[in-house]
């Protein structure tokens, strides 16, 4: 009885197992390559090209000498950075070799870090006396707006769009926007690229100039948008970009970390970054200029490119003031 009550069980069994194995085996799938969280097709009109409305937006504010550290005017927005203890700045963690985490030792480094310090020094007379809120592009100015940092430098281009919501320094540092590709690519330039996936971060001027770019075949590029610098960088090695654009500093140091990329092509815009400062606070915009111009003069901002990007080339010797 028992062996005749399990017979029938087993048979089925050795039935199924027999037909698993002569099965046609699978297809193979391909393997899925994830995309960085917010990645977007940016789709629609493009862009308004870069307007000249306010004339040439790299002009600002005239500088007021910075007065000694800790010995702010009663009442001014520096002042109350000394009754804190610290400057809020609003800065990266993840873009080489601009603002970014030193792997040996946590610490955040780089040309933005440096300068953001030295406004620190300047203010309160120790350079580590700063906090740093790390933010994407895109919360720049947000958080400026909101009053939760009190400025930002963090690779922010001066545009007329940006002056009319926010204030924006004197020049620290001439970018340019270019383009970084494989080795292997034959990409030149933004001739070849016309309906192509190009990467560029979320929130930058990048965007609007590849909208308006076009290829030798007349299309623009497919713009792909990502939160984060770095999001282009692992799109591309990932192969599903053909290429990234954004400031020259930034894709330069996208070929510092993968040796395999090249950064190409002429220029396709100016990105002169200033540091910002929320509307209606002219007292520290001013100071802040006053800072640059003394880090001009004395060789501080050229000493601090010439360590970090490895050349002081793109830091203009001068600036142009009004008002």
């Amino acid at each position: 009885m028992r062996a005749a009550r399990w017979a029938a069980p087993l048979a089925v069994l050795l039935a199924l197992l027999a037909g698993c194995s002569a099965t046609t085996p699978a297809a193979p799938v391909a393997p899925v390559r994830p995309v960085p969280a917010g990645t977007t097709i940016v789709a629609g009109p493009a862009t308004a090209a870069r307007d000249t409305s306010c004339g040439d937006p790299r002009v600002s504010l005239t500088p007021t000498p910075p007065p000694a550290p800790g010995a702010m005017p009663p009442g001014s927005t520096m002042a109350a950075v000394v009754a804190r203890g610290a400057l809020i700045v609003g800065i990266d963690q993840a873009t080489v070799p601009l603002s970014y985490r030193d792997p040996r030792s946590g610490e955040l480094t780089g040309l933005d870090v440096a300068v953001a310090r030295e406004m620190a020094r300047a203010i309160l007379g120790d350079p580590n006396r700063v906090r740093f809120r790390i933010e994407s592009s895109a919360q720049r100015i947000p958080n400026l707006l909101s009053g939760s940092v009190d400025m930002v430098v963090q690779a922010m281009t001066i545009t007329c769009e940006r002056k009319r919501q926010i204030g924006m320094s004197a020049v620290y540092y001439e970018a340019a926007q270019r383009l970084v590709v494989p080795r292997t690519s034959p990409v030149t330039g933004i001739a070849d690229l016309g309906g192509r996936p190009v990467c560029a971060p979320l929130g930058t001027t990048s965007i609007a100039t590849l909208q308006n770019s076009r290829g030798a075949d007349g299309r623009p590029p497919v713009v792909v948008g990502v939160p984060e610098n770095s999001d282009c960088l692992v799109l591309l090695q990932q192969g599903q970009v053909d290429a990234a654009s954004t400031d020259d500093a930034i894709l330069t140091g996208f070929a510092l970390e993968d040796r395999r990329l090249e950064v190409r092509g002429a220029a396709l815009d100016a990105e002169p970054y200033g540091i910002g400062v929320a509307p209606g606070r002219t007292d520290l915009l001013r100071f802040v200029n006053g800072v640059l111009d003394r880090m001009r003069a004395d060789g501080t901002l050229a000493g601090i490119a010439t360590s970090t990007v490895g050349s002081a080339a793109a830091v203009p010797p001068a600036v142009t003031y009004a008002g």
